[in-house]
């Protein structure tokens, strides 16, 4: 498959996606990947590195262009394919397109996927590359424009649009190389409580395991690789106690933590709040089915969030497969019941099922 990946400044793209290509040749796959950044310095070494964005539109343009004609002339017979650049440049001068349809129609593009990272992520990676003084709020616009922009090039070169998580602690370099190299996989979109369930050690530990399970099998488009709710619940609980600032885990990006200012958290509250109903919306719409996991929670009582019941009915209404995994000893409601595919009573018995029912891919299944 021949792919456009794109995504906001602050995603550090670049040796994502060099992972991705060294993961294809463990597998015996080669992917040919071409950095349109790259590109337009080697047209352009008069300028200085992260400077690029300062160029008047116009020559920026023509650079672009130049690095695209490049990519089309040595892309030719290629089967698998990514094209590293951005939907949309917002700088200094304003917002501005990234892309000239002429030159994605000759490129013979089959995906264009967007890939995003919880947002106090991106902010510090820009801020640890770029002297640019950018808000959260700031970084959740960008984020959306370029989505947006993706998925409007997508349906204009009749290609397929994917929202990929790059995620704060999964690995999600498979995904993309399924998506990429092991197109027949189906696709799945593991739903499960979240926010009123971190507390419960049991309950996560669960989760974590039906989650690992369904990314093994599957292309799996996890809504907890995102995880930006818990941040903002932090920053809530931290401003209720006076704390100006709250802190975040370590991760790659950031192996010492983060500290980010509780009142820019607190800006973005409805932006969280808005993009998370949006992309696991759009997350199961790129999807074949749905598997959700109802655990159950102390005193017998399910672990139905309002959010796990939307997404079903969401994915039922669009004539996705829907399958739950039914924990609890009380039984499902009808609102359950006759919006399924199948219920099941636990996570063995869901994938034994999917196993005889020839879900899995044949060849290939695990990429290793």
């Amino acid at each position: 498959m021949r792919a456009i990946v794109t995504g906001q400044v602050g995603m550090e793209k670049k040796p994502y996606l060099e992972q991705i290509v060294a993961f294809g040749g463990a597998q015996g796959e080669s992917i040919d990947l071409f950095h349109v950044g790259d590109l337009m310095y080697n047209e352009a070494p008069d300028i200085h590195h992260g400077r690029i964005l300062d160029l008047p539109w116009s020559r920026l343009d023509t650079l672009r262009r130049a690095a695209f004609k490049d990519i089309i002339s040595e892309a030719k017979g290629a089967q698998n394919l990514i094209v590293n650049t951005h939907a949309t440049f917002r700088w200094r001068h304003g917002l501005f397109r990234a892309f000239d349809f002429d030159q994605i129609e000759k490129l013979n593009i089959d995906l264009f996927i967007c890939l995003v990272d919880n947002i106090e992520t991106v902010h510090h990676r820009l801020h640890a590359e770029h002297d640019v003084d950018a808000t959260l709020k700031d970084c959740m616009v960008w984020r959306e424009e370029e989505l947006l922009a993706t998925e409007i090039m997508a349906q204009a070169a009749d290609g397929k649009f994917f929202i990929v998580s790059r995620g704060r602690h999964a690995n999600t370099t498979e995904t993309m190389f399924r998506l990429l190299c092991r197109p027949d996989m189906r696709k799945v979109y593991p739903s499960f409580p979240m926010s009123h369930v971190v507390d419960m050690p049991d309950v996560m530990a669960e989760i974590d395991a039906f989650r690992a399970a369904l990314a093994e099998r599957f292309i799996a488009f996890d809504p907890g690789d995102v995880d930006e709710k818990l941040l903002l619940d932090r920053a809530i609980e931290a401003a209720k106690d006076g704390h100006d600032f709250v802190d975040v885990d370590p991760s790659p990006a950031a192996p010492d933590g983060m500290r980010v200012r509780v009142r820019e958290v607190l800006d973005i509250a409805g932006d969280v709040d808005g993009q998370i109903y949006m992309r696991d919306f759009k997350l199961i719409d790129q999807s074949d089915m749905i598997v959700s996991f109802v655990p159950e929670l102390p005193g017998g009582v399910p672990g139905l969030s309002s959010g796990v019941e939307r997404e079903l009915h969401h994915a039922f209404e669009h004539t996705k497969e829907v399958y739950v995994v039914w924990k609890p000893k009380k039984n499902p409601s009808p609102f359950i019941t006759e919006t399924a595919t199948r219920v099941f009573r636990s996570v063995e018995e869901t994938l034994k099922y999917f196993e005889e029912q020839g879900m899995y891919a044949t060849t290939n299944l695990f990429g290793h």
